[in-house]
Parts: structure tokens; sequence; C-alpha cells
């Protein structure tokens, strides 16, 4: 078995991208539906910066991919329109480009072995990172606050944060939620036929009914955040994508949680779901065969 090559890791990078953001999860960005400080348009142009960044990722050290790929999307949007994707995407495209096609079953050990091998230099360049793209509603930490120089490991630095932090959460546990909520979700809503828009919108519903968005917590409190996973577990139970009520209680629930700051919305569980998609091509879940049998049926 083969390698996937560089290039192919990346395109599927930026298409988990647009196709995570192409679809009409309530509270998050899609196509006519904005911020008033991050346009779809924001989120395209950010899909397609870091493609050369994650290109070379095998040619550099983790955390200065990430920082590259923010720089290289501060040179499109001044918003932080994905930052929590590319600390997600960035070591799942380095792992997708050391496991052979067809040994799906061996990704998710290559990314433990990988984040288990990060530095310090890996944690100074990741900070660099979020303090360019300034995310709303970090605050301060006691240990390790980004604000200030690391001293320990980036995967030290994020399991300190996993309690708080939905992304950081992922690389303490060797992305638990993507391989073994987002990852699944996905792929048998692909099986029953649903097209990438519903297949993406009920991923994202069922990630967040499983856990609070962390993104939520900060920016609103523990209890707007386990709020709006009870709302996605009663939009699911209504049928979600798969019915026209489920369908009325999504736009019910988007209208939710609009608000001029968008405290509301789900931004983490967006990021987790942008990786469940993008494991998901890697392990071929976007294939010509696919794609004929789907022409054939329109």
């Amino acid at each position: 078995m083969s390698l996937l090559a560089a290039a192919d890791v990346a395109a599927a990078a930026q298409l988990a991208c647009l196709l995570e953001v192409s679809a009409p999860k309530p509270g998050n960005v899609s196509p006519g539906r904005h911020f008033p400080d991050a346009r779809y348009e924001d989120f395209l142009a950010s899909a397609a910066a870091i493609g050369a960044p994650l290109a070379g990722v095998t040619t550099r050290p983790l955390g200065a991919t990430v920082r590259l790929a923010i720089d290289a999307t501060s040179r499109w949007t001044r918003s932080n329109t994905n930052l929590g994707i590319v600390l997600l995407l960035t070591p799942l495209a380095r792992a997708a480009l050391t496991v052979p096609e067809g040994a799906g079953n061996r990704f998710r050990d290559a990314v433990r072995q990988l984040l288990g091998a990060t530095t310090v230099d890996d944690s100074r360049e990741v900070y660099a990172a979020i303090r360019r793209a300034a995310p709303g509603g970090l605050g301060r930490a006691e240990s390790q606050d980004v604000a200030d120089e690391p001293t320990l490991p980036l995967l030290d630095v994020m399991r300190l944060a996993a309690h708080r932090d939905g992304i950081a959460r992922e690389y303490a546990t060797a992305f638990e939620v993507t391989f073994e909520i987002g990852v699944p979700a996905l792929d048998a809503a692909r099986r029953d036929g649903l097209s990438w828009d519903d297949a993406v919108v009920e991923t994202f519903l069922t990630l967040l009914a499983a856990s609070p968005d962390t993104h939520i917590a900060r920016r609103g409190g523990e209890a707007a955040a386990a709020d709006v996973s009870r709302l996605a577990r009663a939009t699911l139970e209504a049928g979600g994508v798969r019915s026209d009520p489920g369908w009325r209680a999504i736009e019910r629930m988007d209208a939710a949680l609009r608000d001029a700051r968008h405290t509301g919305s789900p931004g983490t569980t967006a990021d987790l779901t942008a990786a469940a998609v993008f494991v998901v091509l890697i392990r071929g879940g976007w294939s010509t065969r696919r794609l004929s049998a789907e022409a054939d049926r329109s």
C-alpha cells in the first residue's frame, strides 16, 4: 500500500473546511447566513489559505505549520475563522501522510504517536498562532497561559486546558471525539444516502448533543452551553435533517442561537465536525464510484 500524496491530503483538508462551512449548521456561518465580523466568503478564503502550509506539513515541526496556516489566513481575513480547525487538521494531516492508504485503523495510532512527540517549540509556535488569531473569550489560565511563554511540550499544555477547551481535549485524548463520535456519525449518514450538506449537519448535531460546546461555555457560561446541547438532542429527536419537522426544529434552533455577539454559536463543535469530515475523506469517503452512483440516482 502506498502513502497518500501531500497535495491530496492538503486538498482533503481544504475540502473538509468547505463542506463544513457550506452546510447550514444552526448557529454558525453558512451561505446567506453571516456574522457581523465574519462572512461566509471569509471562511472560503480561509480554506484556500491553509492549503500550502498543510501541503508542507511533513517538512517542518507541527507548531510551525499551525503558525504558518494562521499567518496565511490572516492575509485574507481579519476575523478568527479557522484557529480551531487548523489546530485539529494539522496533526491529522501530518498523521495521514504516515499511514498507507487503506490502513485506516492505524490512523489514530499515528495521531497519538505524533502528539506524544511534540515539543516546547511546538507550544511556542502554537501560542504565537493563537495570539495572532485572537479568539474571543480566552480569559486567563493559572499555568501556561497563552499570553506568556510556554515551558511545556504542546501535548502537556493541551492536557492542562482539556477541561475547558474542546480542541485541547482532542489533543489530550488522541482525538477521541473525532474518531469515536464524529466519524461514525458522518459515515452512518453517508451510508444512509444523505447528501454531504445533510450528513454534515447531522454530524454537527450529534457532536453537540454529546457534549456542551466549549466556545459557548467560554463566552456565555456552562449553563448556556448545556442548554444548547439539550436543544441539539431535542432537534435530533424531532427528526433532524431526516424529516420536515426536524428541519423546522433546526430552523428554530438556528434562530435561537443567533445574537449580535454570536455567543451562542457552537464554534468548537463546528471545528470538530470539520475534523470528522477530513478523516472520512482521507479514508476514501469522497470516491469517484460514490459520485457516479449519486449521479445515476439523480
